[in-house]
């Protein structure tokens, strides 16, 4: 079997941590990567919710930084629509 690329283990990653936001009533989506730059969009309460930016950073990063085991991981929330 093949090696995951980089995007498909941070996809697999997101997929896993999507079941946590939408028993809060929201919902995480990826949407690009560029280098160790992941864009996610958050929908549902979580598209409002003025704790977006530290569910972001503390918790999908933060997850995505100790599963890849890479530091340099950044997520943003994509304004996309």
């Amino acid at each position: 079997m093949a090696e995951m690329t980089l995007e498909e283990k941070v996809i697999d990653a997101i997929n896993q941590i999507r079941p946590s936001l939408q028993n809060d009533g929201g919902d995480i989506e990826f949407v690009s990567m560029d280098g160790k730059n992941i864009s996610v969009k958050l929908l549902g309460a979580c598209a409002g919710c003025p704790m977006s930016q530290a569910t972001l950073k503390n918790g999908v990063e933060k997850y995505l930084r100790h599963v890849l085991q890479d530091q340099e991981i950044v997520v943003e929330n994509s304004l996309q629509f």
